[in-house]
């Protein structure tokens, strides 16, 4: 009937008129906020740090893709509202949330930014309101935590609102994969609930792929993270043996690929890192544990990859070691302390547990990154490391340069040609000719 709640929200999203929340304003957060406003939508954007929320009022972004003059043109129409206050909620007809899952010390999931973010909603809930959880998690949150904090409103959920699960795939720093042009997972804790989250998203974006409930949604986000892990841990210690038989693990790899079917390259490195790889596989083992089974293939590819920065500095050491110099009282320059090439996201960089460990053993340390002009404050590591140039004369005042990000850009040339010692886990030096002698592969 015309009155029900669920044909008043098809209609305000059919007519563009539906009034799109997005709270946790992240590197997910923000270009869904925009990929909504640019399909149309009156959009409103929370987070609780002032400094995300003052920026974007003056209308300054503070991530790459999203361009500011995005963010001053939809203040000027009206069409953004950014804000701390989650009063402002109650007059929204969707709230996705994209709010951080991390991990606890003990490596086990912290969902305490889902279940505040829940509590806030459920205080303003509205009869009619749809809720979409994107967060990373595992399978079974939405139902078993998101919905009972719901109901505790009085609201019953696909009948007085209505809830789903569509995991994020953002990709920061790729510009061929922009939010709108990535296909879009979505599951409902109800038909009525994912037939109207489904709505949603294909107002929005290219494609969108529904499946049978929040459950699916939420375990195909972690298939999707826990097959790269598994594969960067399988290179990670296929690159450990074949070091030891002198094989150069990016040799064999790049003859491999060659095969036109039956194989895909992943690469080793020095850890691995952005937000969802080196905790998603946790979250599964966790819930596995949970339900009395070890995955022992997921946990033994976390236990290698997070062991990887201690391979590297032992790697350091060793170079070091064969040119007479002890680690201790050395100077030593980290390139890239970014988790990937051409972002300024540090989100579980294996460049920090590097850091830390060399200087534990008594290196003086510093970095040069052209997206991290400073080290932010950090909850698990204390690094001294300050930031300096990527010139002739600084590289050549150290002992020993390490590669830990390989950004674009970057004179590869130059570093091997005035670094009097170059320790590269990305393989970033691969065209450099002159001065190989110097180069020892991580």
């Amino acid at each position: 009937m015309p009155g029900h709640p669920a044909d008043r929200l098809r209609a305000a999203i059919d007519a563009r008129t539906a009034r799109v929340a997005v709270l946790g304003l992240g590197y997910v957060g923000l270009p869904l906020l925009e990929t909504f406003e640019r399909a149309g939508f009156p959009v409103h954007g929370f987070d609780v740090d002032p400094r995300k929320v003052d920026a974007l009022r003056r209308g300054e972004s503070y991530i790459g893709r999203v361009p500011s003059s995005w963010v001053r043109e939809a203040l000027e129409a009206g069409r953004l509202r950014v804000t701390g206050d989650l009063d402002e909620l109650r007059g929204v007809d969707a709230a996705l949330i994209c709010v951080p899952t991390p991990l606890t010390p003990q490596r086990e999931p912290d969902l305490s930014f889902v279940r505040g973010t829940a509590e806030e909603i459920a205080r303003r809930l509205a009869p009619g309101q749809l809720v979409v959880l994107e967060s990373t998690t595992y399978p079974g949150t939405t139902e078993e935590v998101v919905r009972p904090i719901l109901e505790r409103s009085g609201l019953a959920a696909g009948k007085d609102f209505f809830l789903a699960y569509s995991p994020e795939r953002e990709d920061p720093g790729d510009p061929r994969h922009r939010t709108a042009a990535i296909p879009k997972v979505v599951g409902g804790s109800d038909p009525v609930s994912g037939e109207l989250a489904e709505r949603l998203y294909a107002a929005a974006v290219a494609s969108v792929v529904p499946v049978r409930d929040t459950r699916v949604a939420e375990a195909s986000k972690i298939l999707e993270n826990v097959y790269r892990a598994v594969n960067i841990a399988l290179v990670n210690e296929l690159k450990l043996l074949y070091d030891r038989m002198g094989i150069d693990i990016w040799e064999v790899i790049d003859a491999s690929s060659t095969k036109p079917f039956g194989f895909q390259p992943f690469y080793p490195g020095p850890g691995f890192g952005g937000h969802c790889i080196p905790v998603d596989p946790f979250y599964l083992t966790w819930k596995a544990r949970e339900l009395g089974m070890a995955t022992r293939f997921v946990e033994l590819a976390g236990e290698i990859n997070t062991q990887m920065p201690r391979h590297v500095v032992g790697k350091v050491e060793a170079a070091l070691g064969r040119r007479g110099k002890a680690l201790k009282g050395s100077r030593g320059l980290v390139i890239g302390v970014a988790y990937k090439p051409n972002v300024d996201d540090v989100r579980e960089s294996p460049a920090f547990p590097i850091l830390e460990l060399l200087e534990e053993r008594g290196a003086e340390m510093r970095f040069f990154d052209p997206y991290v002009p400073s080290l932010p404050p950090m909850r698990h590591y204390s690094v001294r490391a300050r930031p300096a140039p990527l010139d002739e004369a600084e590289l050549a005042r150290n002992d020993f340069v390490l590669i830990v990000t390989h950004h674009d850009g970057i004179d590869w040339d130059l570093v091997v040609r005035h670094a009097p010692l170059v320790i590269d886990t990305r393989n970033a030096t691969r065209c450099v000719t002159e001065g190989r002698e110097k180069i020892v592969k991580a």
